[in-house]
């Protein structure tokens, strides 16, 4: 009789088990749909803007206006981005955009990773000190700077050149010394032992070992930095006048600011084309950038 009571009981709480298990998986599973259901509503809400600009590239400049609008266009139209070139000299926008990212990204990734070095490995008086005014710089608006930058480069003679976009990226910034810093300091200081007592000198661990070794964290600050510096409208808006040395941002204002009337298809279809040059860098670099943001670490 009392085997047969224990096995009763076993049975019940066994029921009662799965009963909560299918309960707590039917949860997990509504919680999991809704949850795919707001990324899916993000990710369509930050798509369509996007999707309608492309669509808007390829429409006769009849149906661009119509009301109702229409999504997909028809017949598709690609003389708008004929037009962009001949309205405008897109081709010299965009070598010049190509330039100045190209090298400004160059310049900070080399500025930034010497500097993170030696915060991260080097000792000398007031390291702590000049990190910290470092940090402080982040909380210095862009636009704070503007006059004393433009006085700068009014002096060196630079104004309506590429190099008031180019040189200041070579001497670092905060946010890049400050990621590449934290990337550093997660490598092991037996790196650093073995290398001084095979007799290498700082910038030879810095080159050999390190730089090898930060290949994500640079590969996502140089999609960052390209990104940021193609984007960027307010620096060749300042600093550059003559057509031909405008870049693609400023150039796009063409398009607005030239013309009586806003051409809305050969606009579009220049958006679309300022866009794919960020749109295949991320695209292509895609993998290494949440690892590369993961290993910088917290340490430090």
């Amino acid at each position: 009789m009392t085997e047969d009571y224990a096995a009763i009981k076993r049975a019940v709480g066994t029921s009662v088990r799965n009963k909560r298990a299918v309960r707590l998986g039917v949860i997990g599973g509504v919680y999991r749909a809704l949850l795919y259901l707001v990324v899916l509503v993000g990710a369509f809400s930050m798509i369509l803007p996007m999707a309608w600009m492309v669509s808007t590239s390829l429409k006769e400049p009849g149906s661009i206006l119509h009301m109702p609008p229409e999504f997909f266009p028809r017949p598709v139209y690609v003389w708008n981005y004929r037009r962009v070139f001949e309205l405008s000299p897109f081709g010299s926008f965009y070598i010049n955009s190509f330039k100045i990212s190209t090298l400004a990204t160059l310049g900070n990734l080399l500025s930034c990773s010497l500097g993170a070095f030696a915060f991260a490995r080097l000792r000398f008086p007031g390291k702590g000190f000049f990190f910290s005014i470092l940090m402080a710089t982040m909380m210095v608006p862009f636009p704070v700077t503007i006059i004393p930058t433009f006085a700068i480069m009014r002096w060196l003679g630079w104004i309506d050149s590429h190099a008031a976009l180019i040189v200041p990226s070579w001497f670092g910034g905060a946010f890049a010394v400050f990621l590449l810093r934290q990337h550093f300091l997660t490598l092991p200081q037996d790196l650093v032992d073995a290398a001084r007592m095979d007799g290498a000198r700082y910038f030879a661990i810095y080159w050999r070992i390190f730089m090898p070794l930060s290949g994500p964290v640079l590969a996502t600050l140089s999609v960052l930095n390209f990104m940021w510096s193609w984007n960027d409208l307010i620096g060749p808006l300042i600093f550059l006048s003559t057509l031909k040395k405008m870049t693609v941002t400023l150039g796009l204002t063409f398009f607005k600011g030239q013309l009586y009337y806003v051409l809305w298809g050969p606009l579009m279809a220049a958006t679309t084309l300022s866009m794919l040059p960020t749109l295949i860098l991320f695209v292509s670099a895609q993998r290494y950038f949440v690892r590369g943001i993961v290993l910088t670490g917290l340490k430090g």
